[in-house]
């Protein structure tokens, strides 16, 4: 008994398995796990009067053709179906109104083949199901498999991959990338209300199935689709991994309850991660061309060996305005056993795309730095250009905590033939940032005091000049457990701002103000003086200098 139970196949496995690819439920979408013992053809010039049906038969409805007498229309092999005890109707043709009201009344499922669909190939497939079920799942999987190549070679994209797995499942999909962020999806009606704790669980790492963590060996593991409960009771996931040149690159997720996940949901996800490998492919190629000519323009911009007029034309390529104000960011790590350049490219084009920023982007491999000409803001383009440099910085941080990366900026760009200079200038400040050992982004307009002690070689006389201006406050510093060289550093940084000194300490603004005080006191500085002031910031350099020396 549990054998017969195991193998009844239903309307919805024929309609997954069996019709045509983007066959539609009219009606009765609650009534498709009707069980079907076989299939009948019936043609619009065939009249019902002399035809029979075993209980819960597919009943196929041919298209009319134009030229031929129309003895049946859809409305009477709805209700004749309904008497026979038919499981449910799929016509060739698009029902009348009268025919989806008689369907709901009688309470028949009723679906409608897309255009085209040939009625004896039709059946033909419905019939090597029922005989044949594993068969006709292989036969299908190749069908789905040519359909959702065909999307990628139409160049459809994603998008259109995604929302054609979603019809062919009726559930929610999503791809991911390597990093697990989300680059399409289609969300079920019935999943929205907790979409949000979904995609929190799919965006952890340690959530994927220990298989597939490793992208590296993804390749290796048997099963290529895997069964994985979510935190909401009652869904789950079958996710399969995206492979290219056998490195994962994404994983694709076919979401819904655990008891509706069935042998079409696998082959989707399967044959669906291999369509999604193909596109990732394919962009890649794409993208790594317009990296290679982006690369060349800008090394040709670089030797002065490309026009005004060309430059223009190249930018319009590239989908960026070459007439907007630019400004060079230079960034390459610095330190021991660094991660690749190509990782350091891809982190800056992520911090990019989630800022919108207009920017054009080349990996130097024989300098080992990557290169950002920054479209930044003509009104206020310094601290435009530091803020999107910052963000490099921090996401640096987060990312590879155990690593730095030396940033440079240049000059403002203001017309296409000052380029080159703010490229050079903002090498001569990567230069000193690796010098200085430090991850805060340098700008070229800002170092002038900086080469200017380095130049010099009297190494005491510059000691003796710290020592007098700081010494009292390294020295309370020490015996107090306190922060006042920090407070003053930070006071520096935030260009004298109080309440964004305070911040960046995270202290209240009185307890930032009781320490200004106390460093005047101890110091016995005035720090209102700007000579004071000027002592002090040049102070804290040469100790950090010095340190670093």
């Amino acid at each position: 008994m549990s054998s017969e139970v195991q193998e009844r196949i239903t309307i919805d496995d024929i309609r997954k398995l069996a019709l045509p690819l983007g066959t539609r439920v009219i009606s009765g979408d609650g009534l498709l796990n009707r069980p079907v013992t076989w299939t009948t053809v019936i043609y619009p010039e065939d009249s019902l009067v002399t035809k029979t049906l075993q209980q819960n038969e597919l009943v196929l409805m041919a298209a009319h053709e134009t030229n031929n007498l129309k003895k049946t229309s859809d409305l009477e092999v709805v209700r004749w179906a309904s008497e026979q005890k038919a499981a449910g109707v799929v016509l060739s043709d698009t029902p009348s109104p009268a025919t989806v009201a008689e369907a709901k009344a009688y309470g028949i499922p009723l679906l409608q083949l897309p255009t085209g669909s040939k009625i004896r190939l039709v059946e033909k497939a419905v019939v090597s199901l029922l005989v044949d079920r594993k068969g006709q799942i292989e036969r299908r999987g190749t069908q789905i498999y040519r359909q959702l190549t065909q999307i990628s070679s139409r160049n459809e994209g994603m998008a259109e991959l995604i929302n054609t797995m979603a019809r062919l499942t009726n559930k929610a999909v999503v791809i991911q990338d390597k990093r697990l962020h989300i680059l399409y999806s289609s969300v079920q009606p019935q999943f929205v209300s907790y979409w949000d704790e979904i995609e929190q669980f799919l965006r952890k790492q340690d959530n994927l199935p220990v298989e597939y963590q490793d992208r590296h060996r993804v390749s290796d593991v048997d099963d290529v689709v895997l069964m994985q409960s979510l935190p909401t009771p009652g869904l789950a996931r079958l996710v399969s991994p995206v492979i290219t040149s056998d490195v994962g690159r994404g994983y694709l997720s076919i979401i819904g309850r655990d008891t509706d996940l069935d042998d079409i949901d696998v082959l989707v996800a399967e044959h669906g991660a291999a369509a999604c490998a193909l596109e990732m492919a394919k962009q890649k190629a794409v993208s790594d061309t317009e990296k290679r000519l982006r690369g060349t323009f800008l090394d040709r911009l670089l030797i002065g060996d490309v026009s005004h007029q060309e430059a223009i034309r190249q930018g319009e390529r590239f989908d960026h305005d070459m007439t907007q104000t630019h400004l060079a960011i230079v960034l390459s790590w610095h330190g021991d056993n660094a991660p690749s350049n190509r990782r350091l490219e891809t982190l800056v084009n992520t911090v990019i795309n989630n800022q919108r920023a207009k920017a054009l982007v080349w990996q130097r491999e024989r300098e080992q730095e990557v290169l950002v000409f920054h479209a930044t803001d003509p009104e206020n383009p310094i601290d435009h250009s530091l803020k999107l440099a910052s963000s490099f910085s921090a996401e640096i941080q987060r990312q590879y905590p155990g690593h730095k990366v030396a940033i440079g900026l240049g000059q403002p760009a203001r017309e296409i033939g000052l380029w080159r200079a703010s490229y050079r200038d903002a090498v001569q400040a990567l230069e000193l940032a690796i010098r200085l050992q430090t991850d805060t982004p340098l700008y070229i307009g800002d170092l002038g005091v900086y080469q200017l002690i380095l130049s010099l070689s009297d190494r005491e006389k510059l000691m003796a000049f710290t020592e007098k201006t700081l010494g009292s406050l390294i020295e309370y510093d020490m015996r107090q457990h306190a922060d006042l060289i920090k407070t003053l550093e930070a006071f520096f940084a935030c260009h004298g701002n109080l309440s964004q000194t305070a911040e960046m300490l995270i202290v209240h603004r009185n307890t930032l103000l009781y320490r200004m005080n106390r460093i005047n006191e101890i110091a016995e500085l005035d720090l209102n003086r700007p000579e004071t002031r000027l002592a002090l910031h040049l102070a804290l350099t040469i100790r950090r200098l010095l340190a670093l020396n």
